[in-house]
C-alpha cells in the first residue's frame, strides 16, 4: 500500500485550511493581528531597564576579570623578557604559576558568563509573560480572532508589536 507523500498531506490540510478560513472570512471578517516578539523585548522599557539592572549586577566582576585577564598578560611578557636570565628551574616554575592563573580565570570567566546567562534568561521571562499578559488584554478588548508572534511574513496592516510596547511602556 502506497502512503501520500508529507508535501501531498501538508498541501492537502493548507487547502483545507485556507478554504475554511476563505468560508469564515466571507461569513464575518476575521481580525488578525502580529507581534514581533524580538521586537517587543529589544524597544520596550522594561527590557532596557533590565539591561542596566544586569550591567550593574554584572560589571564589577565583568572588570575584574579584565583587570585579571590584564595582569595575566602583563605577567606573560614579563616571563618572555626575563625567560634568557632565569634558572630552568624558575622559569618552569613560572610557567606553571602562570597556566594556573590561567586556569583560574577561564573558571572564572565560565562562572561568570553562566550567571549573566541565568539572569538574562529569568528577567527576560519575566518581560515575555508580560508582554503576553498585554497581547491578551488587546485580544480580549478588541476582540482579535487570532494574535500570532514571530510570523514569516506579515503586513503593517496587520502588525499590532507597537501597540504592545507602548501599552508595555505605558505599565508600571
Amino acid at each position: 500500500m502506497k502512503y501520500p507523500s508529507l508535501k501531498a498531506v501538508a498541501l492537502s490540510a493548507m487547502l483545507s485550511a485556507s478554504a475554511m478560513v476563505g468560508a469564515a472570512a466571507q461569513a464575518q471578517e476575521l481580525k488578525i493581528g502580529y507581534v514581533n516578539s524580538e521586537r517587543v523585548i529589544r524597544e520596550a522599557n522594561l527590557a532596557k531597564a533590565v539591561g542596566l539592572k544586569l550591567e550593574a549586577e554584572f560589571g564589577k566582576r565583568e572588570k575584574d576579570l579584565k583587570d585579571l585577564e590584564s595582569k595575566l598578560r602583563g605577567a606573560a611578557e614579563k616571563l618572555e623578557k626575563d625567560a634568557p636570565t632565569l634558572s630552568e628551574s624558575e622559569r618552569s616554575r613560572r610557567q606553571r604559576d602562570l597556566v594556573e592563573q590561567d586556569r583560574e580565570l577561564q573558571r572564572k570567566r565560565r562562572e561568570w558568563q553562566e550567571d549573566l546567562s541565568q539572569r538574562k534568561q529569568e528577567e527576560m521571562s519575566v518581560i515575555v509573560d508580560r508582554a503576553n499578559r498585554v497581547i491578551k488584554q488587546i485580544f480580549d478588548a478588541e476582540k482579535y480572532d487570532l494574535i500570532v508572534q514571530d510570523a514569516i511574513m506579515s503586513s503593517a496592516r496587520v502588525d499590532i508589536t507597537k501597540k504592545v510596547i507602548d501599552t508595555l511602556n505605558a505599565q508600571k
